[in-house]
């Protein structure tokens, strides 16, 4: 497998309405260092998968308005590499796009897809079993997914069941064929999912040849399929910007799970242990953190806490002081021009205050 075949498409089209209000239509969480590394999420995505993949073979799909955030976030990028999407149509059409540009320079290629805001901590692993299901997905049978082996019955993850009695032990690593995907459960489903050993956290992490996942596309998405394929004419040429203008209006709001790997019958999964999170939202931040005495996890650097437990308290301004008292189990976060307030496990109704904000305030907000 000739590694100048092996790309990586990474997602970065997302607004992270869950992380509001730190992340705003302006400047979404991916281009953010909430972790406070000294590297946002998108640099951190890019810099990890360089380490296998050729820079030059590293593309970032994303909203065409933060074209100049990624050429600013990661020098020597060839603005060829930034796909730019007019629309937000879930990850189908972003990943259909990519496939078929790709296919215009290099028929032979091997590519990976993965969001631009994953918490890896062991990343030695975790490359590893990418490596190796770059090398299972070349020969063009299968569409390979990475599942994560649970730890808790999280609610907020989606899962992947597995047929544990059929496994396909190659000789590069063990991959299970997959039965069913399934959205979020509630949380009595999730603690049946976690004990039957049979389902697997969904990371949206995909693996594939190029051909085997045109295949996959214009047998369950023709329509798409066909109109991104009318393309091959206008990639890598000043025509493709209004090409991808009108086809993104004609394309449907549809993720790759529902619309590809549901339905398909040649999906294996790797399962990795690697330290991961998709860190979609506050509660899964402060889930990963470091808390003190009284669990709670302090992102400011001037605070003054009485009777507070079991908080996530964010602050980037170093000069502002924060002074809390008598909160248990409560979100605060404090921007330049919002401070949010509420019960940390209320997070999911984020969707609709921005709603209200937009109607009612405007969008200096969100």
């Amino acid at each position: 497998m000739a590694q100048h075949n092996n790309y990586c498409i990474i997602m970065a089209g997302g607004i992270g309405s869950r992380f509001w209000p730190m992340s705003r239509n302006s400047q979404p969480k991916q281009f953010l260092d909430i972790l406070d590394t000294g590297r946002t999420f998108l640099q951190q995505t890019f810099e990890r998968f360089a380490k296998i993949i050729p820079r030059e073979n590293i593309l970032i799909v994303t909203g065409a308005i933060y074209k100049d955030l990624v050429l600013e976030q990661i020098p020597g990028i060839n603005p060829e590499q930034v796909l730019l999407e007019p629309l937000r149509r879930n990850t189908a059409p972003c990943i259909a796009y990519a496939t078929y540009k790709i296919q215009q320079k290099n028929p032979n290629a091997t590519m990976m897809v993965a969001p631009s805001d994953h918490l890896i901590l062991n990343e030695v692993e975790f490359l590893q079993v990418i490596q190796n299901g770059l090398k299972w997905a070349s020969d063009g049978k299968d569409l390979v997914t990475l599942g994560i082996k649970p730890t808790r019955p999280e609610t907020n993850y989606g899962y992947i069941q597995v047929n544990v009695a059929d496994r396909q032990a190659g000789n590069i690593q063990s991959a299970y064929r997959v039965k069913t995907f399934t959205e979020k459960p509630n949380a009595e489903l999730a603690k049946v999912f976690v004990e039957s050993g049979e389902f697997f956290w969904n990371s949206g992490i995909f693996i594939w040849h190029i051909q085997t996942i045109q295949q996959a596309l214009k047998q369950h998405l023709p329509d798409m399929a066909s109109i991104f394929e009318n393309g091959k004419d206008y990639y890598y040429t000043p025509e493709e910007a209004a090409f991808i203008q009108k086809t993104y209006s004609e394309c449907p709001n549809i993720s790759i799970d529902y619309g590809v790997m549901e339905k398909a019958s040649n999906v294996y999964m790797f399962s990795a242990n690697v330290g991961w999170s998709d860190l979609g939202t506050w509660q899964s931040l402060y889930s990963q953190q470091l808390k003190d005495q009284y669990q709670n996890v302090v992102d400011t650097q001037n605070n003054m806490l009485y009777e507070v437990a079991n908080s996530l308290v964010v602050c980037k301004d170093k000069e502002k002081l924060i002074v809390l008292r008598g909160l248990d189990n409560y979100l605060v976060v404090d921007t330049d021009n919002v401070l949010l307030i509420c019960p940390k496990n209320e997070e999911e109704g984020f969707k609709q205050i921005i709603k209200d904000i937009d109607l009612k305030k405007d969008d200096r907000y969100i």
